[in-house]
């Protein structure tokens, strides 16, 4: 069964093919083939592209967004298969959180929810102690004992922090979330040192489906700000998937409006969070990127 993202004709599917041009326009990050290192970079990122994950009218194809994952983890974990992959990032013994976002206009598909849900559980993990949840976190009972965080959401512009990021998505863990909107939410790094968190995040997902490039305002949400990009970004280390997923979205701004147009406000809170938090390489030349699909 399809399931809906967005409504995305045909017309605008074309679009896919500006989603390749932002693509190529990553930056200097290292790219690889079949989970092959190049020299030793600090962090490692696959970026997986299908277009066959999205039907003409912008349903997800759940099979293959399933593939899109389990490829993405084998090469991320450079395992010989992706249940190989699944079996390095949780045992058994884990209690697993997976931590979506809901934020109604553009979330985390289901289907993917129920794809990392069942990796999770293939692996040993019982069914009792794997959790699906955002706002309800604190209070959630597997959250409460988690040993073992999979951190997944969309990407999207922020009034706030200038991207909606892997970095930001775990701020419903905190009671209030606007202690740290100061300064373009510069301090979300620190949010990674509360216990709840810290150590316990074994993969982020950032879901580049069909990412908003643009928006104006709080909680600002345009179908004209979105294209079938047909995308995820995976990795260990939240600042350098973030990293990786900003400069595509800042490609694609300057592809749509024809000039530089830099995300406002800027989101430094990737960058800071990696060279002061320590939660990853942000510069390009750093990462080893591997390119998977139509990447």
């Amino acid at each position: 069964m399809k399931e809906k993202t967005g409504r995305i004709t045909r017309r605008t599917f074309v679009g896919t093919a500006a989603g390749a041009a932002a693509a190529s326009l990553v930056g200097g990050s290292r790219v690889v083939g079949g989970g092959e290192s190049a020299g030793a970079p600090s962090s490692r990122v696959v970026l997986i592209r299908r277009r066959e994950v999205l039907a003409e009218d912008g349903s997800v194809e759940p099979e293959v967004l399933h593939r899109m994952l389990n490829e993405g983890v084998a090469a991320l974990m450079q395992s010989e298969s992706p249940r190989a992959g699944w079996k390095q990032l949780v045992c058994p013994d884990d209690v697993v959180g997976i931590k979506s976002n809901v934020w109604t206009k553009l979330a985390t598909p289901p289907a993917l929810e129920r794809a990392i849900r069942k990796e999770v559980e293939a692996v040993g993990v019982a069914a009792g102690d794997v959790a699906v949840d955002d706002r309800g976190v604190r209070s959630n009972p597997v959250f409460q004992r988690a040993t073992a965080l999979i951190n997944v959401r969309p990407m999207r512009t922020h009034h706030w922090s200038g991207l909606g990021t892997c970095i930001k998505n775990v701020i419903m863990f905190v009671d209030q979330p606007s202690e740290y909107h100061g300064d373009a939410c510069a301090s979300l790094g620190a949010l990674w040192q509360l216990p709840q968190i810290a150590g316990k995040v074994r993969l982020n997902i950032l879901v580049m489906l069909t990412p908003q490039f643009h928006g104006v305002g709080p909680h600002s949400f345009s179908k004209r700000f979105v294209w079938p990009f047909c995308g995820l970004i995976l990795g260990t280390e939240p600042a350098s998937v973030d990293a990786t997923g900003a400069r595509i979205i800042q490609a694609q701004r300057n592809l749509f409006f024809g000039e530089e147009r830099p995300i406002s406000p800027p989101p430094h809170h990737i960058e800071i969070a990696g060279s002061r938090y320590g939660l990853g390489a942000t510069d390009p030349d750093n990462i080893e990127l591997i390119r998977l699909g139509d990447a």
